[in-house]
């Protein structure tokens, strides 16, 4: 079953990408969004948003990435698709789920929720001007105050080339708030003759049983539960292979990660962020992850208690090393 990593602005990007895929389990990532606002985009914005274009648009675990592209107008979305698409990505994403208020504002994201057939000229101008050969797929809520037009926002997606579509299982008015309606998502599905995957609130394995009973999906996209849970993604998988009969459930007593196995990657996080990102960026971007590891690991609230107050880089790169096991 492919199991999908998430884009989310201003937390899963391409560090927190490389990390988690060198964990395991994911089959592939979609970036966060790339906005298109009205201009031809330089090569290097869209090399800094997936900088895994310069090695085959893959993870350095070798995990295949799909950009993916935010905005409203169809021929400046599709100029900048095709100049992405020179660039070699895996795939291209359209983004039709972002709940931003400035987003929405000015029409992208969730926003086109509310008129299929624009949705329906943007995809069908993005696949046009890009090579036959390169995915082009959509992720999508389930509407914007209610889900009233999804199945037809859906099937404008699907009937105009989109390959794939996610469905990301609540409304832009739902925003990330529980639950996720995964029982709305077989009605897309039959709506459709392209591939749906299901996305919202799926934190445990037993998330990940549920969900897929309910949407019926082949498969499932990982946002922050994966984030909270590293092994989240192998967690899965050990688990559909007991049920299969290739292991023993005997072999699932203990969870695939635990605390000491994360900490080399929580170091090179660490060490990634302070050699990529803004220095005003660093010390935020470890504390924001050890906020969503309290969730899963007892350990991560000492640990995030000890950091919380730290700004200093060095300091900080002083506790990183100090908690490695001995």
């Amino acid at each position: 079953m492919p199991l999908l990593l998430a884009p989310m602005e201003g937390l899963l990007d391409f560090v927190l990408r490389d990390v988690l895929t060198r964990v395991g389990g994911v089959d592939r990532c979609v970036s966060e969004f790339i906005r298109i606002t009205g201009t031809l985009l330089p090569d290097k914005v869209f090399l800094r948003y997936v900088p895994e274009l310069h090695y085959g648009s893959r993870t350095l675990a070798g995990v295949p990435v799909r950009a993916q592209l935010l905005g409203s107008d169809p021929v400046c979305m599709a100029e900048n698709a095709a100049r992405l698409a020179a660039l070699g990505p895996e795939g291209i994403d359209l983004n039709f789920g972002c709940p931003a208020k400035v987003v929405n504002r000015h029409g992208g994201g969730a926003a086109l929720l509310q008129d299929p057939e624009h949705i329906a000229v943007l995809v069908a101008a993005v696949r046009r001007a890009v090579p036959t050969q390169l995915p082009v797929s959509a992720k999508m809520r389930l509407g914007y105050h209610d889900a009233s037009l999804a199945r037809e926002c859906a099937q404008a997606m699907a009937d105009n080339g989109a390959c794939e579509i996610v469905v990301h299982a609540r409304t832009k008015q739902d925003g990330y708030r529980p639950p996720a309606y995964w029982e709305q998502i077989p009605a897309i599905q039959a709506a459709v003759s392209v591939p749906v995957v299901a996305n919202g609130e799926i934190w445990t394995v037993q998330d990940a049983q549920r969900c897929r009973a309910v949407s019926g999906c082949h498969a499932l996209m990982l946002g922050r539960g994966m984030v909270a849970d590293p092994g989240l993604a192998l967690a899965i998988r050990a688990a559909d292979a007991a049920a299969s009969g290739q292991v023993p459930e005997a072999a699932l007593v203990a969870p695939p990660v635990q605390w000491p196995d994360l900490w080399p990657h929580l170091a090179s996080f660490w060490q990634l962020v302070c050699n990529h990102l803004e220095p005003r960026q660093r010390a935020g971007r470890l504390k924001q992850w050890l906020n969503l590891l309290r969730r899963r690991f007892p350990e991560a609230e000492v640990a995030y208690q000890q950091v919380r107050t730290l700004t200093d880089q060095r300091t900080i790169t002083t506790w990183v090393q100090a908690q490695q096991p001995r």
